[in-house]
């Protein structure tokens, strides 16, 4: 689903607010062999994705090697996914730390 084409993305709320800006003008590659590249021209953040299949769910991994206060570990984890298709991924994650609710939609460019 992800390995084609290069992906944006279209909207990420964190648990209270829309922090979607944050990730502007960067561009998601999600590599075949697992790798994940996002980059803005000027600035590259990689990092490694997988999809898992557990007896309740699938979910959409992300895991980029960023420091606690980069915006990209916002991105880091085991997303569920609400729908999926050629142009478009949708996920979501329920926080287990505040409860909270998360929404990343990534779009292909």
């Amino acid at each position: 689903m992800a390995q084609t084409g290069t992906w944006r993305i279209s909207y990420f709320w964190d648990t209270d607010k829309d922090e979607t800006s944050n990730f502007t003008g960067y561009e998601f590659s999600f590599n075949s062999d697992g790798s994940l590249v996002a980059t803005n021209g000027t600035d590259t953040v990689n990092g490694t994705w997988s999809v898992t299949n557990s007896s309740s769910d699938v979910d959409f991994n992300i895991m980029f090697a960023v420091p606690q206060s980069s915006d990209f570990e916002d991105l880091n984890d085991d997303w569920d996914i609400i729908s999926v298709n050629d142009n478009m991924m949708e996920l979501t994650d329920v926080s287990g730390g505040n409860g909270g609710t998360d929404f990343l939609t990534f779009v292909k460019i």
